[in-house]
């Protein structure tokens, strides 16, 4: 069986069917609101297959739309998180058992009911973290992609089982990949539906018992995946939830006995993760983060590159481990190319992402719209602010809306060159060789993604062969450093910006959550 990408967008404009595709959603989304602007919905968390209410709550609002509350969710103490790690525990003494055929057909259901409830999922992804219509529904199809990719991996591999030559005749061996036990797996805010499905899908379609905790800043997608795996047939407790803030319901997480810890966080948060992993021999499977460069060279499409940069830089408020933060451009085009990236950046809408024509949706919080004001404020001090970012405007609401900013003449060294500051803010510099850009691009902690324009097969192959990054597109225009598709493009992270160096959406992915088994056998 050929896997085949979700591409929900793409093949309904294909089919002619975009007023469908569009009617779909904003039916969802009325039904939506609707509903929150009812009386608060509370949600539970869910241990050993039972709703479960801590002693205390938190509200969830909308970024673009602060005065509606999605809801309230638990605040998880140690006391939640200890029973749900008990209640994975019990049940992987059965669920690891469990033929991993029957495993793969409850993923392959939850594939079909994600499928059914796209829209509706799409929708609750808009609310919770203010994506625009397309970037949800995106969202969504990732899910949907990771659910059939890993379930068509365990049946490629059968189950990661294989049979081994043996060194003496009266010895049948078998090696098999087993299960670690009960993993934490916690979510992050941008990808609330996609990431949180592939990172939990990844252990427990292996065998494993999970305990996941979504992000306070949008959990209500992770409730929703809970729902579907429960619903598509998922035992009690091999699937626990607790809500809740990361300094205390992940902090007594990360310090309950679970036996592997999936992640997509800050670089700060990943790195405790695994010195204290380090000394206890915890598996972490983390995904931290870049400062995500591109070039555009003297002999690149000028139109594809800006139309590549723009899209990375500033849709989703640049809120991606993707996002393109740096450009590096050859002086002998930097004029032209910073018009024409002006231009695009320019005409982006900034609104509310339930309308059709917004490209850019809200920051998260009211912490990260502090931050890209402070960080506007430095680059107007020490560079030259091209497009001036700016807050929310009257007409806006109250939403948390950001607009694009481009940064240029900052020194390397600068704070906004180096650090990743997962907002909306693109810093430019030119370049006169293709080996100092390279230099430049790789000198940087992190090496998640990056990108290169140009028609010339020299720089092409020069920029492969040396580029410190573990995703790498040339020529990309729909996409400069994002956008990378599972079981096409592996999603993994060098240097600082994994702790594997091996890709989700990938066949590496799912062997990180099991580890290697030799079984030898002689019969009588």
């Amino acid at each position: 069986m050929t896997f085949r990408s979700e591409l929900t967008w793409e093949r309904m404009r294909a089919e002619g069917r975009e007023e469908e595709y569009h009617s779909s959603y904003e039916q969802a989304a009325d039904e939506l609101l609707t509903t929150v602007k009812g009386a608060p919905i509370v949600y539970p968390n869910h241990i050993d297959g039972a709703p479960s209410l801590a002693r205390d709550t938190f509200d969830d609002r909308s970024p673009s739309h602060p005065d509606i509350l999605v809801g309230r969710f638990q605040r998880s103490t140690s006391d939640e998180v200890s029973r749900a790690v008990s209640s994975a525990r019990q049940a992987f003494l059965e669920w690891s058992r469990t033929d991993w055929g029957d495993r793969v057909k409850i993923f392959e259901k939850a594939a079909e009911l994600m499928r059914e409830e796209k829209f509706q999922l799409a929708a609750a992804i808009t609310l919770d973290n203010g994506k625009t219509r397309h970037e949800a529904v995106a969202d969504v199809d990732e899910a949907i992609d990771f659910l059939t990719y890993y379930s068509e991996e365990m049946r490629r591999t059968d189950g990661f089982q294989r049979t081994s030559d043996p060194a003496y005749p009266e010895e049948e061996i078998s090696i098999t990949l087993r299960p670690y036990g009960v993993w934490a797996v916690i979510c992050p805010f941008n990808f609330p539906l996609a990431i949180s499905t592939g990172m939990t899908v990844g252990a427990l379609i292996t065998g494993n018992t999970v305990v996941v905790k979504p992000s306070s800043a949008a959990p209500l997608p992770v409730h929703m995946l809970y729902e579907i795996l429960d619903r598509a047939g998922l035992p009690p407790g091999a699937l626990n939830l607790v809500a809740g803030g990361g300094n205390e319901t992940g902090e007594a997480l990360l310090g309950s006995a679970v036996d592997g810890v999936a992640f997509t966080g800050s670089l700060d948060v990943g790195r405790r993760i695994m010195r204290s992993a380090a000394s206890d021999g915890r598996r972490v499977i983390a995904e931290l983060g870049s400062k995500n460069p591109v070039i555009v060279s003297g002999e690149a499409d000028l139109d594809a590159a800006a139309d590549g940069v723009a899209a990375s830089a500033f849709l989703f408020s640049g809120q991606k481990c993707s996002a393109c933060s740096r450009v590096y451009v050859h002086e002998s085009v930097y004029g032209s190319f910073m018009s024409k990236l002006i231009e695009r950046a320019s005409r982006m809408v900034v609104g509310d992402p339930f309308e059709r024509e917004v490209d850019i949706g809200p920051v998260i919080t009211r912490n990260a719209m502090d931050n890209y004001l402070r960080w506007i404020e430095m680059a107007r001090r020490d560079g030259k602010l091209t497009i001036c970012g700016e807050a929310s405007s009257p007409a806006r609401g109250d939403g948390l809306f950001a607009r694009p900013a481009i940064v240029e003449s900052l020194p390397e060294e600068h704070e906004l060159m180096r650090r990743e500051l997962f907002v909306p803010i693109l810093c430019a510099q030119s370049y006169r060789t293709l080996q100092d850009a390279v230099v430049r691009c790789n000198a940087s902690e992190y090496g998640l993604t990056a990108g290169l324009f140009s028609r010339n097969e020299t720089e092409i192959r020069y920029f492969l062969e040396t580029i410190e990054s573990g995703v790498v597109y040339v020529n990309r225009r729909r996409g400069a450093t994002t956008g990378a598709m599972v079981g096409s493009q592996a999603f993994a992270g060098w240097k600082a910006s994994g702790s594997t160096g091996m890709g989700t959406g990938s066949r590496y992915y799912l062997p990180q959550f099991m580890r290697e088994q030799s079984r030898t056998v002689i019969r009588n």
